[in-house]
């Protein structure tokens, strides 16, 4: 028996470690998005600094790690056995359930996964013992009684007896309440920090530089250290007494050193000193991220340990309370160290690391471009009132006032080389970010709430956005949007984290260790699968980035002209294959048709939404071939369309099971595609050799393929009229014929601007 639950305790570390990749790969965002949406520097000095920031933070997370051992449910509540089950279905729920939301890119938190797998667990647990004979119920009921925590030892008893009721409405309240103090925090800082500094910020920086640094990295230092210190596994009570007792002078010999150091660099060196803020806001926000997040990864497992270390193998594990689990438990700091390690080494190998932060950024970005979220009514109604309530108080402010605060609300312009890229934002907010990130994690840890790193950091951007004007009327809706969407990604997490571990929690207890085994390989496939579908969506999104052009290289105009052939090409492809499932009544072909065509559409919707960014990258071309590339995108999406408006009512048709075409119908489809081949290819060989000197052979070619769309049109007309097809048959074909007609106009406009641009380009 001894062996199996050593056995236990071991698959609960290896599940840790998984966790451990999976919930950094996730959490990475929320202390980089800040100096890397600043480019503050290179990817990988900003990756050493989190890295140290990471080691040092494991040092401070010991305190924390109670939370998983006793802060959401009473372990003295629960026999041995119970607690390894409870413990298992929360490890197994957590990685199969962040796994799932990472490969599919929803939007998650490591601290409400983990508060509510311990709590779906524990009350899963709970009502076992409950619907259980009442003569089990006697051993806790005798601990109760003895505690003075009931009456009567003829007392019911209930839910709330097993769990910490107290404690985790606690640690769920300052979750939520976090994100409403993070935004409103984060957004009043950013707001009186740039009307001091405003967007054109490098002369007041020389001035007031070294007094915002030494005030920023004080705040940073007093939550990291006399606030955080509590948590540390190598700092004696004395120490922390000390530290308390002295903490004013602390900081007010923290704010003056800082001053003299940051403004003695500025002179002698010309050190950019909001850069060093950034680096160490970075540093800090990685160390509070580790001592207080590192809880949600091993927590559960150190927990496991001490229950085994507790346990006397010679008692029944059945029978076997756990009465000191719920008291004072040392943690290892080897372990803590351990951990450390495995997050720095999946922070610069994960591919996941490098590709979450997208989010973030996207939705704190100055700039507008392509966005990532639709509006909804929501987000509408909230801009509306915003707009109205704006315009209420520019009335009763006044003119002077107003227009000065407007005048630091003014955006620079970066000027950027080809290969460069304009910043999502600028340090200024980077480190007002990083200093209230910060600040509020370090102070939950402090009072042992797990705050989320993720809606912490996150909502501090956002209100942060917000202070600054990036959400501007353009942009606006659909940034608003955003947060509602990643807010219900969380509260999502709340309730799949809790269903899960609840449902693990039955199956382990009445499955036992078979249960256990087959859903610890279960969690096993599950990551090794996931991982696969990750780096196959990975892969084509570097396909995706590859056909549609490198926007930071030159000769972007050039690059769109080179992929207008590869598009042409695959139109034509995919209408062969799309008659050709018509045909066979096959879904498997237009399926894949579909699936192509919507890759492309996606790539010259890319190409769309950054028109701005193509026209200002043609810097040595003229006027109009600005004009010309954008009207190229235009003719090219409406190509598009129309063999979208092909495939998706042929493959509705089949998947219905609506009687098939004709033989002639299909055989005049397929003449049809043999004709606008002939087309295409003439107009493919002209783009690709540059030479337009032949044009009367497109345009015949065109001419001859729209006569034989009307003379097929006049036949389906007699067809109807001979009750030789039905109504069905008739939509779908003269739909057909409608779409290929338009795709075969827009080709022929396409043909005529691209000849323009050639045209332009070589001075004709």
């Amino acid at each position: 028996m001894e062996t199996i639950y050593l056995i236990l305790v071991i698959i609960l570390f290896s599940l840790a470690i998984s966790d451990l990749i999976v919930g950094v790969s996730n959490d990475a965002v929320n202390f980089l998005n800040a100096a890397v949406g600043s480019r503050v520097a290179s990817f990988r000095v900003i990756m050493t600094v989190a890295a140290f920031g990471i080691l040092a933070g494991t040092l401070f997370s010991s305190g924390m790690m109670e939370v998983a051992r006793k802060g959401i449910f009473h372990p003295q509540m629960f026999y041995f056995s119970e607690i390894m089950y409870i413990f298992l279905a929360v490890m197994v729920a957590d990685v199969v359930m962040l796994d799932v939301f990472n490969t599919f890119g929803l939007p998650t938190s490591t601290t409400v996964s983990i508060v509510f797998d311990l709590l779906g667990a524990s009350v899963g647990m709970a009502s076992i013992k409950l619907m259980g004979p009442e003569k089990d119920l006697l051993p806790f009921k005798q601990y109760l009684y003895d505690n003075h925590l009931i009456s009567s030892l003829n007392e019911s008893l209930n839910i709330g007896d097993f769990i910490n009721s107290s404690k985790a409405l606690a640690i769920i309240t300052g979750i939520l309440v976090s994100v409403a103090i993070a935004f409103t925090v984060g957004a009043i800082i950013q707001y009186l920090v740039r009307v001091v500094f405003s967007f054109d910020y490098q002369k007041r920086i020389k001035k007031f530089g070294a007094l915002w640094g030494g005030f920023a990295i004080t705040f940073i230092t007093y939550f990291m250290l006399v606030k955080g210190i509590k948590g540390a596994s190598f700092v004696t009570e004395d120490t922390v007494a000390w530290i308390d007792t002295h903490k004013g002078l602390i900081m007010l010999y923290s704010f003056l050193g800082w001053i003299v150091i940051l403004q003695g660099l500025y002179w002698l060196f010309k050190v950019n000193i909001l850069k060093i803020i950034v680096l160490i806001g970075t540093f800090s926000l990685a160390m509070a991220f580790a001592g207080n997040d590192l809880v949600n990864f091993i927590g559960v497992p150190i927990a496991g340990y001490n229950a085994y270390t507790l346990w006397n193998p010679a008692s029944d594990p059945d029978i076997t309370m756990m009465t000191q689990l719920g008291g004072k438990v040392a943690i290892p700091t080897y372990f803590l160290l351990g951990a450390g390690f495995i997050m720095v080494i999946t922070l610069f190998t994960s591919r996941k690391a490098k590709s979450v932060i997208k989010t973030s950024i996207d939705l704190s970005r100055q700039s507008e471009g392509d966005e990532r979220f639709k509006s909804n009514k929501l987000s509408k109604i909230i801009v509306r009132s915003s707009i109205a309530a704006a315009e209420g108080v520019k009335k009763v402010m006044p003119r002077k006032m107003r227009n000065a605060i407007e005048a630091q609300f003014r955006p620079v312009k970066h000027s950027t080389t080809d290969a460069e890229v304009a910043p999502a934002f600028d340090l200024i907010r980077a480190s007002v970010i990083l200093t209230v990130s910060s600040a509020l994690i370090a102070f939950g840890t402090s009072l042992k709430l797990p705050l989320s790193t993720t809606y912490v950091t996150f909502m501090v951007a956002m209100g942060a956005s917000l202070a600054d004007k990036a959400w501007g009327r353009e942009s606006a809706v659909y940034r608003i949007s955003g947060v509602f969407t990643v807010i219900g990604g969380w509260f999502l997490t709340a309730m799949v984290a809790f269903t899960i571990a609840f449902t693990m929690a039955y199956l382990f207890y009445y499955g036992g260790f078979i249960a256990v085994f087959i859903m610890v390989a279960f969690a096993i496939y599950l990551f090794v699968y996931t991982k696969k579908v990750h780096e196959k969506r990975e892969e084509e999104a570097d396909e995706h980035k590859k056909a549609i052009l490198d926007l930071n290289s030159s000769n972007v105009a050039e690059k769109v002209v080179n992929a207008i052939t590869t598009y042409m090409q695959s139109i034509i492809d995919e209408l062969n294959n799309t008659i050709k499932g018509l045909e066979e009544e096959n879904l498997k072909p237009l399926k894949k048709s579909k699936k192509k065509i919507d890759k492309i559409t996606a790539d010259t919707k890319y190409l769309k939404d950054h028109v701005n960014d193509l026209v200002e990258k043609i810097r040595e071309e003229s006027l109009d071939t600005s004009y010309y590339v954008v009207t190229i995108l235009d003719y090219l999406r409406e190509m598009l369309h129309s063999i979208s408006f092909v495939i998706n009512p042929i493959m509705e048709h089949v998947d219905n099971n609506h009687k098939p075409l004709l033989k002639q119908q299909i055989k005049e489809l397929y003449h049809l595609k043999t004709l606008l081949k002939t087309m295409y290819s003439i107009i493919i060989k002209h783009i690709e050799e540059r030479d337009f000197s032949n044009q009367d052979n497109v345009f015949k070619a065109e001419e001859e393929f729209l006569k034989q769309v009307e003379a097929y049109k006049k036949t389906q007309v007699k067809r109807i009229k001979n009750g030789l097809v039905g109504t069905k048959n008739t939509i779908l074909y003269l739909n057909i014929l409608n779409e290929l007609k338009n795709l075969s106009l827009q080709t022929g406009n396409l043909y005529k601007a691209q000849r323009d641009f050639i045209a332009s380009k070589n001075g004709g």
